[in-house]
């Protein structure tokens, strides 16, 4: 199958996505295996999709499909077990569901289902591909001809170099208790940790307590979220028409920069959400 670029669903308001109506996406060659995408967001400021492998699946790179990108991304594993590798360096990162991945533009890496359950992994990636970080940017990267999934200079002096090995590293693994936590000044029943936070994104997930609000709160970039479990309320009172949302697991939301939000659960179990803003999380 020849390159193509992805879709860009693109929304200029306060939008809920519905996981029936998300764009589908098929990519890959019989080099690089293929890949499914459900593409929620992909604006100017930040892209937000969910790709999936069958059990035992990959996916690798071809001189068409280069998987070496300008962009920082966060992978957060949804199911399955997800392995990632450096093939430039030999990285290799084993991701379990609940956990994140989170690696800078220039890291080459190919994915991998270690088990046979289907893995399906979210994905935010900043600057996005409209910006000219995706396709054409991977064209102009030296090209890995011979990938390698070990790294022979830790042989022999590990777990000593362990501290060598993570400085190094270009592929992060992060797990709860690597997460930077904050809670919302309001309310306390809303907590947030944060995967990662750079220049250009910020993403992590949030958990909102029965009975609990937000603040409100308008962030300096695009926001896109995806709820994990529960029931999720959104207000965005600026908006025209409808301002009052109510999202379910695997629907998605899309707030752009500069508009006032709060979240709320009125449901009887936690309502959990994972989300990205780019370029900045802090208010507008």
């Amino acid at each position: 199958m020849a390159y193509k670029s992805s879709p860009r669903p693109v929304f200029d308001k306060p939008t809920h996505i519905r996981y029936a109506e998300v764009t589908r996406h098929l990519w890959g060659d019989a080099t690089t295996g293929f890949v499914d995408d459900w593409i929620y967001a992909s604006t100017d400021k930040i892209h937000q999709l969910v790709f999936g492998l069958p059990g035992g699946g990959s996916f690798k790179h071809s001189e068409d499909f280069r998987t070496v990108f300008g962009a920082d991304e966060v992978l957060y594993v949804l199911s399955g077990t997800y392995g990632s590798a450096n093939p430039e360096t030999g990285e290799v990162r084993v991701v379990k569901a609940g956990e994140a991945l989170f690696f800078r533009k220039d890291t080459w890496h190919h994915g991998f289902s270690l088990s046979q359950e289907p893995v399906r992994v979210l994905e935010y990636f900043a600057p996005p591909p409209s910006t000219g970080t995706s396709g054409a940017y991977a064209r102009t990267r030296p090209y890995v001809t011979q990938p390698i999934y070990r790294q022979d200079g830790f042989v022999g002096r590990w777990p000593m170099a362990a501290a060598e090995e993570r400085k190094a590293a270009t592929m992060h693994l992060i797990r709860e208790a690597d997460m930077l936590w904050e809670l919302d000044p309001a309310d306390q029943g809303v907590m947030t940790g944060l995967f990662a936070s750079t220049e250009h994104m910020t993403a992590g997930k949030t958990t909102v307590l029965p009975g609990r609000k937000s603040s409100f709160t308008a962030h300096g970039g695009d926001e896109c979220l995806y709820v994990l479990s529960g029931c999720l309320n959104v207000l965005t009172p600026d908006r025209e028409g409808q301002v009052w949302f109510e999202l379910h697991p695997g629907d998605g939301f899309f707030v752009p920069a500069g508009a006032r939000h709060q979240y709320a659960n009125m449901g009887g179990d936690p309502a959990v959400f994972v989300f990205g803003v780019a370029p900045d999380y802090r208010p507008a």
